[in-house]
């Protein structure tokens, strides 16, 4: 046992184990064992429209056996593409229950970067919103023939809605939302193939194929970015997301009788296994949000009695700010957490005095199935990731010798775990690159800079490649941002390094600014009060105002856009 894996034992909460069985069946079981267990109870609910956990398997069965129809076989990957709603999770257990590969894909995507969805997997059929199908198509029809989507099934957001809910108020639906939803667009055209209407797919009356899928079988393939090049996808079989789905249900004390609001997008890993997997497996009922809107969010928790709540934390920032917050009652709420960014403590000191609601912070990574780490529920440590998840050892280690490091000391974030990836899809040099063994283990190199406390408590320090070095000075930006976040005028920001002819480096922030205080608050009040309230190397030397923070479909501020944004100004 390493020098620190065990300091986290006394903190370690009482009723659970420290590691599990994992069960040996696939995903797929999963739903089949809550169809079983609770065939009327809510699966999904989609504004006024409810899904029993035997009709969500009855629909899968269905999808499963028109993907079968069409030619998909085991190990085939599909690509998913759409916003949260009923029909995602009805087509990613449709794929999983055809022995096949999801390939979630992020909705924000446009053509340009669709077509690495396609061509890198090799995929033949996909499953996309109506909304989203012409930027699909659109990198489709740019691939040579043998490259390209042969089978394209189109559905609506509405399909999963009553004819007359968007025409009402019953649905309390976004007036701006109403003709997103209600929208019917026409079947595109599949150049070489064919595109499909969702009705076709529910009316299948075939008998889907035996389900062969196991443990170790390859079930989704997400991507994930790095520092350079293009996206890359993460292997990971039924095992890791099975582990992760059955750890997480005993670490919120999941059950049946949960219902989860489900607004983190599900085709990022966390809103997957976390908002989907995880549900699934507890038979609880998932309220389903396909965008983030705060009044919405409110009123869907007071309206449902929403117990459980994975977020980010912009999310709980920008619902404390609605100015109707105090009218929505969130009483019902027993369990909140989330990760991606640090919960300001001010934000989390705000829940804890409304609602005595202790924000339970977690991370992990697409490679990790969602949590390495979290808080525990009863002692969680604010702006912290927590301690090593169920059955994992993470370590902090010198970035160069991958050396363990003494606690306290900052290092890269390694973890070796039953639910890391495989690795790279066809990518066994980024695969190696990422891997190193350790006491007969294999550890999976995060890239993240942290440190570990006297108790086994996890803090982050930064990632491994986004350090300023001004003048000699380590400047961590996610330190600078969490000070910057006091000052009462700053909403959000994000701090980057840019050249500087004496300095090598110097520290820039992008700021945006609370409602309230535009117009009232200069740059160069924002760089005074930053000298009164941090280390002078931490200082931003400039300060810049924006309306908004460019954030990726997960809600995580995407720092590297305006790093590259500064490097081509340059």
């Amino acid at each position: 046992m390493s020098s620190t894996q065990a300091l986290h034992h006394a903190v370690w909460p009482r009723r659970l184990p420290h590691a599990i069985t994992v069960p040996q069946t696939s995903l797929w079981f999963n739903l089949e064992a809550s169809a079983a267990r609770y065939p009327d109870k809510p699966a999904t609910v989609f504004f006024d429209q409810t899904l029993s956990y035997a009709q969500l398997r009855d629909a899968a069965l269905r999808m499963a056996a028109w993907l079968h129809a069409q030619g998909v076989r085991a190990g085939d990957r599909v690509i998913l593409l759409m916003q949260n709603c009923p029909q995602h999770v009805i087509a990613y257990y449709g794929i999983l229950r055809a022995n096949a590969v999801v390939v979630p894909v992020n909705p924000m995507n446009k053509a340009d970067e669709l077509a690495h969805y396609i061509t890198d997997p090799g995929a033949r059929v996909a499953i996309v919103a109506a909304d989203l199908a012409d930027e699909l198509l659109q990198a489709n029809r740019r691939l040579p023939e043998g490259q390209r989507l042969q089978r394209v099934l189109c559905t609506h957001y509405a399909d999963s809605m009553p004819a007359d809910m968007l025409a009402g108020e019953a649905a309390d639906v976004p007036p701006a939302w109403r003709e997103w939803l209600a929208r019917r667009h026409p079947l595109p055209e599949v150049p070489g193939g064919q595109a499909h209407d969702w009705a076709q797919a529910m009316a299948c009356t075939a008998e889907p194929p035996p389900h062969t899928a196991g443990p170790d079988d390859l079930v989704v393939l997400p991507y994930t970015s790095g520092t350079t090049g293009l996206p890359k996808g993460c292997m990971h079989p039924h095992r890791t997301l099975m582990h992760n789905a059955v750890a997480s249900t005993l670490w919120c004390n999941g059950a049946a009788e949960n219902v989860a609001l489900v607004v983190v997008p599900m085709f990022h890993i966390t809103g997957m296994v976390l908002g989907m997997h995880g549900n699934i497996y507890a038979g609880a009922t998932m309220v389903i949000m396909p965008r983030w809107d705060r009044e919405l969010a409110g009123r869907l928790i007071s309206r449902w009695k929403v117990t459980h709540w994975v977020n980010i934390p912009t999310m709980i920032i920008d619902l404390l700010a609605s100015p109707n917050f105090a009218s929505h009652d969130l009483t019902s709420l027993v369990y909140i957490g989330g990760g991606g960014a640090a919960m300001p403590q001010a934000v989390a000191q705000k829940l804890l005095d409304l609602y005595g609601l202790r924000y339970v912070e977690g991370y992990g990574l697409t490679e990790t199935a969602a949590p390495s780490h979290s808080n525990p529920p009863d002692r969680p440590k604010q702006q912290c990731l927590g301690i090593p998840f169920i059955g994992t050892d993470a370590r902090i280690v010198d970035p160069d010798t991958l050396q363990e490091l003494p606690v306290g000391e900052p290092g890269e974030i390694v973890i070796h775990g039953p639910e890391v990836f495989d690795g790279y899809w066809q990518r066994p040099d980024a695969t190696a690159a990422v891997f190193f063994e350790r006491d007969g283990k294999r550890f999976f190199r995060t890239g993240d800079l942290g440190r570990v406390d006297e108790e086994g408590y996890f803090f982050i320090t930064d990632r491994l490649k986004r350090m300023i070095n001004a003048s000699g000075y380590k400047v961590w930006p996610a330190e600078v941002e969490a000070l910057m976040f006091k000052h009462p005028a700053i909403a959000e920001a994000c701090v980057i390094g840019v050249q500087d002819a004496y300095r090598g480096e110097t520290v820039k922030a992008v700021v945006v600014l609370r409602a309230e205080a535009r117009g009232q608050v200069s740059e160069q009040d924002i760089i005074g009060w930053c000298h009164a309230h941090m280390a002078a190397y931490k200082v931003p030397r400039i300060v810049v105002f924006a309306e908004a923070l460019p954030k990726s479909g997960s809600g995580k501020v995407m720092w590297r856009l305006l790093q590259e944004a500064e490097a081509r100004a340059r």
